[in-house]
Order: structure tokens, then sequence, then C-alpha cells
């Protein structure tokens, strides 16, 4: 048997390693946290983004109504709304070919349940959702910043945005795709502090983790991602990147406890509930919302399987396999589509509004002296907030890069989400308003590098007092502009000279 030696009590002696079954895990290293503790404002930050969401619906709401008639693509969506509510579906014609799922119409049918089928009732949903936008991303942005202040200045800013104006002032489905997307991320990031401070209370954990019990909020963020697919298909980017930054997050959570393999552990832990959360309910949500289609005796394409017998899997029910057919053609539409258009335009210029839509401009009008008036609503975004996009998302990149920071990274997941996957079908007929759901997110990147300009919390009271002067300057900047070009959002009568002074580029034409 072999003898150890006598442990070596000079200077220069290295202690005995213990045997291989007396080691312990050493501690976690303590590691920077480098999401932002939320302040300790509550009730009143809530205060503040009630009231600020509460001016925003009742500046969406003055003129509304004008025009009485159907703007763009709304000879699409209030008609087929009506349909809802008349039928229970959309009424198959045989001359119109219903092409999104129908949640959004329906959201459209509320308002004209309430207030008829008039401009104001099919508008009426779209300037509700549009507030509650910035309610949500006052709250998203404050809790990805720690600050309440951000939080209102992201929320003030898409207030302030001219596209966000016109597109919550006309009955199309975006509005409502983006604010379904909005809250599910909003709702997905609270899941992710909740996991965090539940791992963090049970430290030290488990090698493999432990249970982590319900998590409501991210089942809520699956229904809305659910609701934002059944508005447009679009949803479902969203909701196939965020499902995987979550599980990334929950890695992050037990890697930050000290597992030894954090991968495994979010995996075992996270992924049987994400399952759950992030597929079956949106899938769930996305059926439900064609009820009024299973029912239908002339919804567009409800006999499909009836009719053709001789098809592939006969032992599906033969409603589920008339509504996979019409998805079938949904995405050949989708997918094929290239009809040209005088107001659509690329993803590239989309950052820079390069093509904004004309949505009205009636001709022939003048004033009681004969002049001629020029009434124009011209769906195009506040140039002094849409042209910091691009540097904004430069300086995203470097706050990825260089301080690994939470919030950036999810402000880019989105970005390509919602606008970098555009780019996979570049012949596509496309238009400025499919950057809806996105918008909130672009705003988010300025948020972030206004957050740099304003200072840390910790630095010198003259370098803070600087920055937010810098910051309510560019906030005030973006207000005058807004303000500057609302004639042309709300359709206002203006002289030619008026008119060509907001004109800033040959594109807007």
């Amino acid at each position: 048997m072999a003898v150890l030696a006598p442990e070596r009590t000079d200077t220069g002696s290295r202690p005995e390693t213990p045997p291989r079954a007396a080691r312990r895990r050493p501690p976690p290293r303590p590691r920077v946290d480098r999401i932002p503790p939320l302040p300790a404002d509550r009730w009143l930050s809530w205060l503040l983004a009630a009231a600020l969401g509460v001016l925003t619906l009742g500046g969406r709401l003055v003129g509304i109504g004008y025009p009485d008639t159907l703007l763009f693509d709304e000879a699409y969506y209030p008609p087929e709304a009506h349909d809802l509510l008349t039928w229970g579906h959309e009424y198959n014609r045989g001359y119109t070919f219903i092409v999104h799922p129908p949640l959004g119409k329906w959201l459209i049918a509320g308002g004209e349940h309430l207030f008829g089928y008039t401009s104001f009732g099919w508008r009426f949903p779209s300037a509700v959702a549009g507030a509650v936008a910035v309610v949500v991303l006052t709250r998203l942005a404050r809790r990805l910043t720690g600050s309440t202040l951000l939080g209102l200045v992201a929320g003030l800013l898409l207030a302030l945005d001219g596209f966000a104006f016109t597109v919550s002032r006309i009955g199309l489905l975006d509005v409502f795709l983006q604010v379904f997307v909005l809250a599910a991320v909003a709702c997905l990031v609270v899941d992710r502090d909740r996991v965090r401070a539940r791992v963090r209370a049970h430290l030290p954990v488990p090698r493999t983790g432990f249970r982590l019990g319900p998590r409501g909020w991210r089942i809520a963020a699956g229904l809305l991602f659910g609701c934002a697919c059944s508005v447009k298909w679009s949803g479902l980017y969203f909701l196939a990147f965020f499902a995987v930054l979550s599980l990334f997050w929950d890695r992050a959570a037990w890697r930050e406890a000290g597992v030894p393999d954090p991968t495994a552990t979010a995996l075992r832990r996270g992924l049987p509930g994400a399952t759950w959360a992030l597929a079956a309910v949106p899938v769930l949500t996305y059926l439900a919302s064609f009820t009024g289609w299973f029912l239908g005796e002339t919804a567009q394409g409800r006999w499909w399987a009836q009719r053709n017998p001789d098809t592939a899997f006969p032992f599906v029910p033969d409603a589920l396999r008339s509504w996979w057919h019409m998805h079938a053609e949904w995405w050949d539409f989708h997918n094929g589509l290239s009809t040209p258009h005088p107001w659509e335009s690329g993803p590239w210029s989309w950052l820079v509004n390069g093509r904004p839509i004309l949505l009205w401009n009636p001709q022939g009008l003048t004033d009681a002296s004969g002049e001629q008036v020029i009434r124009y609503i011209l769906m195009v975004g506040t140039p002094t907030l849409w042209l910091a996009f691009a540097p904004a998302l430069v300086w995203l990149a470097w706050r990825i890069v260089a301080r690994r920071d939470p919030a950036a990274v999810l402000v880019a997941v989105a970005v390509v989400a919602g606008w970098g996957t555009w780019f996979l079908n570049p012949e596509r007929t496309m238009f400025v308003f499919y950057t809806a759901p996105v918008l909130p997110f672009f705003v988010l990147a300025v948020t972030l590098v206004l957050q740099d300009v304003l200072g840390r919390p910790g630095a010198p009271p003259w370098r803070r007092s600087a920055g937010l002067a810098a910051v309510s300057g560019y906030v005030a900047v973006v207000a005058g502009t807004f303000a500057f070009f609302y004639p042309v959002l709300a359709g206002q009568p203006l002289s030619n000279a008026e008119w060509l002074l907001r004109m800033w580029f040959p594109s807007w034409f």
C-alpha cells in the first residue's frame, strides 16, 4: 500500500490535492449583470404610460373618419369584416379571393358593430391598437433599460411617428399585427426576468437544475403570437425567432447560476414547456380564429374536399383537408405576388422613407376664393426619426459585440424577424406598411442610442444634465417634425406651396 508523504511546511510547498471524491464544485463566479433592475416607481410609471396612451388615442381619433370612403386596401378588409358580422365568415362571392386569416378582420368588425359600417367604425379599432402599442412599448423599453424616462421616450417617439399615426387611422391589418407581436415579446421578456429571479432564489442550484414551475407569461406570449399569426402570417417569423431566443435566455439563467452544462439543462427544463407554450398554444389559437369558417356554409373553399374526394390523406376530415388546401392557395398567392404597383417599395428603401404610400389625394378641390386646395394623406414616417434607424442599427451592433447587451440582442432579433426576412423573396410585390410590426423595435434601437447619450446613472451630474438636454432636444425635433408633417398625414387642406414644402423627395409624389 502506498504511503502518503507528510505535508511540507516550507514556504515553497503546495498543499496536498484532496482525493477526487472529496472535491466540490466551486461556487459560481460572479458575473456582470447586464439586465438592469426595474425602477421603484411602479405605480407612477403605469400612470404615466396610461396617460401617454390616452393622449395617443385622442390624437388618433381626431378626424379619423375623413375621408368617408375606402382607402387603399380598405377595399378588402372592412367589407370582409362586415361579412364576418353578418355570416360569421367571409362570404364567398366568387369574384374575391381572401388571403389572410380572420382575426384582424374580426377586430375591425368590432368597430363596425359599435359604430356602424362607417369609416369611423372600421378605423376605430386601429386607433385603439395603435394607442395600446404605445403603452406596451413604453413598458417594454422601461424594463429593457431600467429607466422610466427612457420608457416614456420610446413610447413618445412611436406616438410621434407619422407612419404609426397613419397606420393606426386606417382599416388595415398591420397595426393589429404590430400590437400582438409587441405584446408577445414583452410577455417573453417578463418571463425571462421571472425565470432569472427564480433561479437566483434557489442558489446554489443542483447540477441539473430544478423544475421552474408554471410560466404563465410564456403561455401568454404563445397566445399573443398565435393571435399575431391569425392576423397575418408574417407573425410566424417573430414566433420562431423569439421561441429560440427564449431558450437562450433560459440557458443564460442556468449558466449564471453555475450549472455545469447549461445547454442540456435549458433543453431539459425549458424545451417541454416551450413546446407547449410556443408551439401548441399558437397553433390552437390560430385554429380557433377559423371557428366561423369551419361552421360556415358559404365560406371560401369550405367544401373543396367534398368536391375533390380523390385526394391525398383521405382519412383526414374533409373540413381540415379543405382548410389546408385553402392555405396552400394562400401560400401560392403570397409567394408569387409580383404584380407591379405604383406605390410598391423594397425593404432597403423602408429605412429611409424611400417610397411611402399615397392614401388619398382628391382632385379639383378649391377654397372659397377659388384657389386650389390639396388634401394629401401620405403614409410616411417622421423623417427625423426614420433617418436615425440605420445609424441606430450600427450602434446596436456595437453594443452587442462590445457589451453583449441583452436589450440590443432582443432588438436585433426582432429586426431580423420583421425586416430581414422580407429579403428572402425580393421579387415579391411589397409595401412600406409591412414594417408595422417591426417599427417599435426600430424605435427601441433609437432609444438604446439615446440611453448612451443620456449616460449611466452613476455618471457625474454635469454629464447626466448634458445627456438629458440632448435627449430632450432630439425628442423635441421629432415632435416638431411630426407637427410640420401633420397636415399631409391627416389630409388637412393645404395650398400648393404649403404642400410642396412637405414633399421632401421626388418619390413622395
